[in-house]
């Protein structure tokens, strides 16, 4: 079943990569009285997460900040080394965007947002979706329709939704 406006996120453990290297966060504990910006895709380094998805979060974050979203969250079915370098190169870390990893993709099976694309590498991956949360209780959410396009859950998608 997939998550649906109105629902909690569920529980998840998710990885960062931190100081002295990989470091849970509670997602949970993150979210509680916040307003949150998460967006999910099916893989750092792959072609529209990192040419169209990713950059219209970072060319948005300022204006997420204006409507009072505390932080903007890229969640990917990655492990915390490769989202860091991804931060990294794309400028993500620098524009403000948290990068978090849902290394064996649980909360991304949780969420019913599973992904596959054997022909292309992209096994149990994450479909892409943008959706704000307040304290913890979705209540927008944008889905992609079409495999490979990106354009409902555009930063700027969202951003006009708030």
């Amino acid at each position: 079943m997939t998550i649906s406006k109105g629902d909690r996120l569920p529980a998840a453990k998710l990885l960062r990569l931190g100081a002295n290297g990989p470091e849970a966060v509670d997602l949970g504990a993150r979210l509680k009285g916040r307003k949150v910006v998460i967006f999910g895709l099916p893989g750092a380094f792959t072609g529209p997460c990192t040419t169209s998805h990713l950059p219209s979060f970072i060319r948005t974050r300022a204006a997420f900040g204006a409507k009072g979203v505390d932080e903007v969250i890229c969640i990917a079915v990655n492990d915390p080394f490769t989202l860091n370098a991804w931060g990294e190169v794309t400028g993500a870390a620098k524009a403000g965007i948290t990068l978090l990893g849902d290394a064996e993709g649980t909360f991304t099976q949780a969420l019913g947002m599973r992904f596959s694309a054997p022909d292309l590498g992209l096994i149990n991956r994450a479909t892409r979706y943008a959706m704000l949360v307040e304290d913890g209780v979705v209540s927008v959410l944008n889905l992609e329709k079409q495999a490979g396009a990106c354009e409902l859950t555009k930063g700027e998608e969202l951003l006009a939704m708030i």
